[in-house]
Formats: structure tokens, C-alpha cells, sequence
């Protein structure tokens, strides 16, 4: 049996794409990660399918899983090929609409210079949202990790973030740092953990470790949260160009009761057939 597939990306971050409309059945773990081998299989940081929603007001579902079989509540790259994909495919006309996404609806704007703008929902601090294990919310925490103490802000963006500022992000300590905090007990679910660089109050450089995928090229949530958390440390401005290893991200967070709003690129790289 063959099996029809897209490969994307946004800003680096790459995806297969899979079309289960009319009633597919969705993959199994094992079958995602195969299709996830980057020597053979496919390839991908996580894997995208599109699905028939429920809601009147969609054009479409999605759901998303990393490239190590694990379910992922909310990728924004990812948003962004499904809204590409939609596009091409003649699924919606209008230059916005809304998608059934795993955390909720997201509404995204077909901007004029082929990128898409989509609302991210409004973060979620309380440390029982993310989830987190802390005696109450704060900007920042403390978490020790053998001989040292790490200092981080958390939030969640319909996935669970840690935010940590780093001197240089070249030399960041993502592939310690990275796989450690996701694995302490403080958080029930795993964690994402950015390392973020200040360059001025509207831009910064971000990498990110992803929970059941490793670091990424970018990471659109990973994107959203870093703002989010450095806004609320007074370190940041509202409007912010956020620098990734694979391009750059552009996030706008009006007001602590405001959704954040993330623009950025679509690409689509190659149309293929899986062979089982």
C-alpha cells in the first residue's frame, strides 16, 4: 500500500504531511517513527495530519506527533504548513480561517508576502496549567541539576515551555541542558526548553530542545513562549523578531490578556508516496 505525503517546513522545522480526510485511519506510534528515520525513512521533527473537524466554523483538524512516536499538543510551524497545505489544496479561498487544532482553534492571516499569521492563544502562567510542580507562580524559578542551579521561566502555549536566558547562544548548554529538565519530576508531562539570547528589547536569538524530538531548527510555540516569559521578566518589548538556526519568527504579544500572534514562513520541499 502506498501512502501520500508532503515534506515542509517553516523556518527549518520539518514535517510530513498527511491528508486523512474522509476518515483515515491515524498512524501508529510505530509506524511514525519509521516514517521519522532520517537514514530510512523519511525525516522529520514531527509529523502533521490533516483531518475532518467537527467544528462548522474550520476548514480543517490537525494533529501532531514527534518524530518518536509521542503525541504533541500544539506545534505553530506546523499550524503554518497545514494553513500552506490547505491553501494549495483549494480548502479555503479566504485570507482567514480557522483550523482544529489538538489545544483549541487557531485562527491564521494569509499575509501578502506568502507567510502566515497565526493567533497562539493567550499563555498560561499558573505553574498547574503548564504543568509544573512549583509552590506558586512566579516570573522565574530555580531548579538544581547535579552541581548546578539552573534559573528558568515557564509558561505554557498549549504545550509546556521552560525559558532560559543564555550570555551565548552558540555555546548554549542545549544538548545537556536540554534532555536534563525535561526528565525532572517537576514536570509531570516533559518540557521544551528554549535558550534565549538578548539582543536588544525586539530581538532575540532562540534554540530549542523538543520534548520526543530534540533540538529543531525552530520551534513556532517555542517562539511564542520565549516572548512571553521575557516580556513578563520586563526584558522584552511586545513586538519582537525572534532569531532560530532556521530563520526567524516575527511575535507580537499586545497585553498579558492578549493571544500572541506569530508570522512567519511556509515551504513545501517535496511530494513523495511511502511504500509499505
Amino acid at each position: 500500500m502506498a501512502m501520500a505525503f508532503s515534506k515542509m517546513h517553516g523556518a527549518g522545522n520539518d514535517f510530513v504531511v498527511l491528508d486523512l480526510r474522509g476518515g483515515a485511519p491515524a498512524p501508529l506510534a510505530a509506524r511514525v517513527r519509521a516514517l521519522g528515520n532520517r537514514h530510512t525513512g523519511i525525516g522529520f521533527d514531527q509529523l502533521l495530519s490533516i483531518e475532518d473537524s467537527a467544528r462548522a466554523d474550520c476548514v480543517a483538524a490537525y494533529r501532531v506527533w514527534n518524530n518518536d512516536g509521542s503525541r504533541a499538543g500544539q506545534c505553530g510551524n506546523g499550524a503554518r504548513c497545514i494553513a500552506a497545505w490547505l491553501v494549495r489544496n483549494g480548502a479555503s479561498a479566504a485570507p482567514r480561517f480557522r483550523l482544529d487544532a489538538p489545544g483549541g482553534v487557531v485562527d491564521v492571516e494569509c499575509l501578502a508576502d506568502g507567510r502566515f499569521a497565526l493567533d497562539m492563544g493567550v499563555p498560561e502562567f499558573a505553574p498547574a496549567r503548564i504543568p509544573m510542580a512549583a509552590d506558586g507562580e512566579n516570573s522565574g524559578y530555580e531548579q538544581r541539576l547535579d552541581s548546578t542551579t539552573v534559573r528558568f521561566g515557564a509558561v505554557s502555549m498549549g504545550n509546556p515551555h521552560a525559558v532560559v536566558v543564555v550570555e551565548d547562544i552558540t555555546n548554549a548548554p542545549v544538548a545537556t541542558l536540554g534532555p536534563a529538565l525535561p526528565a525532572i519530576d517537576r514536570f509531570p508531562e516533559g518540557v521544551n526548553v528554549g535558550f534565549a539570547q538578548l539582543h536588544s528589547r525586539s530581538a532575540i536569538h532562540l534554540r530549542v530542545y523538543e520534548r520526543g524530538a530534540g533540538e529543531t531548527l525552530a520551534c513556532g510555540s517555542g517562539a511564542c513562549a520565549a516572548v512571553a516569559v521575557l516580556v513578563r521578566q520586563g526584558l522584552l518589548d511586545r513586538h519582537v523578531d525572534v532569531h532560530l538556526p532556521g530563520g526567524t519568527l516575527v511575535i507580537d504579544w499586545p497585553d498579558d490578556g492578549a493571544s500572541v500572534r506569530m508570522s512567519g514562513p511556509a515551504a513545501f520541499v517535496f511530494e513523495g508516496e511511502w511504500q509499505e
